[in-house]
């Protein structure tokens, strides 16, 4: 302690600019707030949003009951961090003005001392560059086994909320993704995705 505040330490985000990254966020408390089927679609709709507007490549995504993996490079003109904030603050806003309304009991546990509520956990998660061909494919199927491992589903395409079947080219109704990019020899050499 210092003072009367806890030390905390500050993750500093070294972004190399249009970088692969593979980010992990987690929900406040790491409580399993995506076990709600209707909070993990508000999560997609939101990224899908995001994607669109903020211009990021998207190649691996993973909604897990209380964390979120994303495979991506941000898009041109904007860094992650701007981006990860207005994906986080979308789907926070949403789900607790959603929780506000029907006046849920979750709320209590996510409570603030200035009488708000936080969704997501406080800091920068995991925030991890990718660097070459062997560390996205590890990353790519780290994030679709991620359920099977958790003992969630035995078969990594059972998981809806991932986008294991798009890669698996069941693309129907699937959100998509990108194709590993073609600027990094390395990296677009890349097949697989479990």
């Amino acid at each position: 302690m210092t003072g009367d505040r806890p030390y905390r330490k500050h993750l500093k985000r070294w972004e190399s600019p249009r970088s692969v990254r593979f980010i992990t966020f987690s929900c406040e408390k790491r409580l399993p707030l995506f076990r709600n089927p209707a909070v993990c679609k508000v999560f997609i709709d939101a990224l899908v949003r995001v994607r669109q507007s903020r211009g990021i490549e998207l190649y691996a995504w993973a909604v897990m009951p209380e964390h979120v993996h994303l495979l991506l490079r941000s898009g041109p003109s904007e860094p992650l961090e701007r981006t990860l904030r207005s994906l986080k603050v979308a789907v926070s806003k949403r789900v607790i003005e959603r929780w506000r309304s029907l006046d849920a009991p979750i709320l209590a546990r996510l409570s603030r001392p200035d009488g708000g509520h936080r969704f997501w956990l406080k800091g920068g998660g995991f925030d991890r560059t990718v660097r070459d061909s062997a560390e996205f494919s590890r990353t790519v199927r780290y994030i679709h086994r991620n359920p099977v491992e958790r003992g969630l589903v035995e078969h990594a395409e059972d998981w809806q909320w991932s986008s294991v079947r798009w890669w698996m080219g069941r693309r129907e109704g699937e959100i998509a993704c990108d194709p590993p990019p073609v600027d990094d020899a390395s990296i677009a050499r890349w097949r697989g995705y479990v």
